[in-house]
């Protein structure tokens, strides 16, 4: 259905690609019916997602089945009192129910926050204190139900928390779950049990009072280095953004089969799980797993399922290439792509060696939709994260605010002298300040740093706000520093990205200790279990060390890179 949404689809080369890449933009356009059901009309058997755990369960669902289910979701959020506007938490990992349950909120206009379910009780309470979240729906985890159940009892605005499965196939809660969780609603129950009036209350919503086009559908909580997670907020056209995503750089294709590793909690997943791939009319693969994640169990899903294309960050790369996979048949997989943090040339060639295909690289925020990266068949450059996308009008600036010019390093910006544009963030919630600071002089400043060589590739050399991405998480120090604080041993840190081998970056803290307290690895395992127990368990250091001291400007600023 790619004609319904561009004027052309086909393009002689990039220089063609980027001139005449065009989007028709649809007045009240909202994903759950102008894909979503169109599908289910159109082509009512073909598969929208393939779904399996590591507990040999799989579920099929076609686009006609994605259609019904939805409608019922839809039917029963509204019945929660969920409506047009209201902010829904969704932690749900890698459950077939989050795809029901997003579409369904786009079908009533409601506004989604996806969430990981590594939060604790604080990121709880501060994402629904900052984002007057109505109602969380989350996979059943009995700590992460405790955390829920009590932030709950200081956030005035969550009403409702509904309750979903960790597993089976249209399998609810059984009674001793429901009685352990009395405070929550079962959501395939609910589904199952939706009345015919309820159905018809969905269904007499008039398109006018859905959605508009500058609507909030979709919200992340992104992570900062001098504050606490920003809320950015995407309208109702963000998925018409990610049409590139699939289309021309996952090159996923029409009855085909892709697989982005991604968390539903991270920006990852809308990009190669959900929107541009349903565009083209590609199913969706979900390997659920719940033992210890392998790396090469991907390969195995892969020559099992026949998958056509395939997207995951680098670290994924560089586990699979210690493996020998000569005794694996994933010839299927035509096309290999990589973001979240740079590709190495060593693990693009070794992959080209293993494989006989290249890795494709783009790089993107969760403030946009991809922004740089490698088109077609066009020639690639080990480590470079390619060319502009189209509407993003890419340049770098110096600390001046002038253009640098070939081979010198600037700060990546987009010229928004054309106004915004599909895929391109609204703001950051409820703060216009925050959202000044990054939008200003006419250019989205992304905070990232690289330099353009003569034919235009771009090549990425860091971030200046120095959020860590470790293994394809994106962690904010100033996070970590704050909960490093609570530590009764702690006086004073500074958090920084560690290079390694294996996750890119890790954590590292460095601390100067309280009175009373020495250096020991007793203290290391105290303080990074602390961190682990107050915040999302992916944050915590792995490497701590102990100054008497940390550097600082005249200012009192402490000097990170002195650290690093």
């Amino acid at each position: 259905m790619l004609e319904q949404f561009l004027e052309k689809t086909e393009f002689l080369n990039y220089d063609d690609f980027f001139k005449n890449y065009k989007i028709k933009v649809p007045q009240n356009f909202n994903f759950g019916y102008d894909v979503v059901d169109y599908l289910a009309e159109k082509s009512p058997d073909a598969k929208a997602l393939v779904w399996c755990n590591d507990n040999d369960e799989e579920l099929t669902l076609t686009f006609k089945d994605v259609k019904e289910r939805s409608d019922r979701a839809a039917a029963f959020f509204l019945s929660q009192g969920i409506k047009r506007g209201d902010f829904v938490m969704l932690i749900l990992q890698r459950r077939y129910e989050f795809w029901i349950s997003i579409i369904a909120l786009h079908k009533i206009g409601a506004a989604v926050i996806p969430a990981t379910h590594m939060l604790t009780k604080e990121d709880i309470v501060f994402r629904c204190q900052n984002a007057f979240i109505k109602a969380i729906v989350a996979v059943d985890d009995r700590e992460l139900f405790k955390y829920i159940e009590e932030a709950k009892k200081e956030c005035e605005s969550l009403k409702t928390l509904i309750a979903c499965a960790p597993f089976g196939i249209d399998k609810g809660l059984d009674e001793k779950e429901q009685a352990e969780h009395s405070q929550w609603i079962d959501l395939t129950r609910g589904m199952k049990n939706v009345s015919n009036e309820q159905l018809e209350a969905f269904y007499k919503l008039s398109r006018n009072d859905i959605s508009k086009n500058d609507d909030i559908s979709l919200a992340y909580f992104t992570s900062g280095t001098t504050s606490h997670p920003k809320l950015v907020i995407h309208n109702f056209l963000y998925p018409l953004g990610h049409i590139v995503t699939a289309s021309y750089w996952q090159q996923v294709k029409k009855g085909g089969l892709h697989l982005t590793v991604a968390d539903t909690g991270w920006g990852k997943a809308v990009w190669g799980k959900l929107y541009g791939q349903w565009i083209a009319e590609c199913a969706v693969f979900v390997y659920d797993y719940h033992a210890k994640f392998k790396p090469v169990d991907l390969i195995q899903q892969i020559e099992k399922h026949k998958i056509t294309s395939f997207c995951a960050p680098p670290t994924i790369y560089r586990f699979l290439i210690q493996e020998d996979l000569s005794k694996y048949d994933f010839s299927s997989c035509e096309h290999w792509s990589t973001a979240g943090e740079p590709l190495s040339e060593e693990v693009f060639n070794k992959w080209k060696e293993i494989s006989g295909k290249e890795i494709r690289e783009g790089f993107g925020q969760t403030e946009t939709t991809l922004s740089l990266f490698n088109y077609g068949n066009e020639k690639i450059k080990p480590g470079s994260l390619g060319k502009p996308s189209p509407y993003y009008n890419v340049t770098l600036l110096n600390e001046e605010g002038n253009e640098v010019q070939d081979g010198e390093v600037g700060e990546i910006v987009v010229d928004m002298s054309n106004g915004n544009f599909p895929g391109l963030f609204m703001s950051y919630f409820a703060d216009e300040a925050k959202t000044k600071s990054v939008m200003h002089d006419g250019y989205y400043h992304t905070s990232d740093n690289a330099w353009r060589d003569e034919e235009g590739y771009f090549w990425f050399t860091g971030r200046n706000d120095d959020v860590i991405k470790c293994s394809g998480y994106r962690i904010g120090t100033f996070e970590v520093e704050s909960v490093l604080m609570q530590h009764p041993a702690v006086v004073e840190c500074a958090v920084t990205a560690a290079p390694d081998p294996v996750r890119g970056q890790v954590v590292k803290a460095t601390i100067v200790l309280a009175k009373n307290y020495s250096p020991s690895d007793e203290l290391v395992k105290d303080i990074q279990s602390f961190v682990k127990k107050t915040t999302a368990p992916y944050k915590y250091p792995r490497i701590v060390e102990f100054r008497d001291s940390l550097p600082k400007t005249i200012s009192g600023k402490i000097m990170r890179k002195d650290i690093k």
